[in-house]
């Protein structure tokens, strides 16, 4: 199992970063379309997507929006974290393969153990994908939680 901590909202501090990574596969795609209900053809049908301002198939947006919450809950402010708000700009299109990067930076602390952080997604070519700022609800202590083994998910 894997062990993960967070950070308490009086040890965050303005500036203050982290990272979280992820490659996008035809698993991801498909586990999201299923499990959204999104099944638009130019996620998951190449000839459709061909006709498209695209030229292939792209991920969900949401699948990069579903990154940022990822990566706030297990890496700044990390579990305990609870989502406010999120705003989000796709600047521009996420291909199958491509490894993203979610890059964190505080704000804003705020009273009420509320802060402001942007959100920012990048390929693995450095180009930013998607552009936001979420308020989250930091938690107020530290702790440490081990993360759960995902069972595995069978397509049929």
């Amino acid at each position: 199992m894997t062990t993960i901590n967070n950070t308490p909202y009086s040890d965050l501090e303005v500036g203050q970063t982290a990272s979280f990574e992820k490659s996008v596969e035809e698993r991801d795609i498909q586990l999201f379309a299923a499990m959204s209900g999104d099944r638009n053809p130019v996620h998951l049908d190449a000839e459709y997507a061909a006709a498209t301002p695209f030229k292939e198939r792209i991920a969900h947006g949401m699948f990069s929006g579903a990154l940022i919450s990822a990566a706030v809950a297990c890496t700044l402010p990390g579990p305990g974290t609870i989502y406010l708000g999120q705003t989000m700009n796709f600047t521009r299109p996420v291909k199958l393969g491509d490894t993203l990067t979610v890059r964190l930076e505080i704000l804003e602390k705020l009273p009420k153990n509320r802060v402001r952080i942007a959100t920012n997604v990048f390929n693995q070519n450095d180009e930013q994908v998607v552009e936001g700022v979420a308020e989250v609800l930091a938690p107020r202590r530290a702790q440490s939680v081990e993360l759960k083994e995902l069972p595995p998910i069978n397509f049929g």
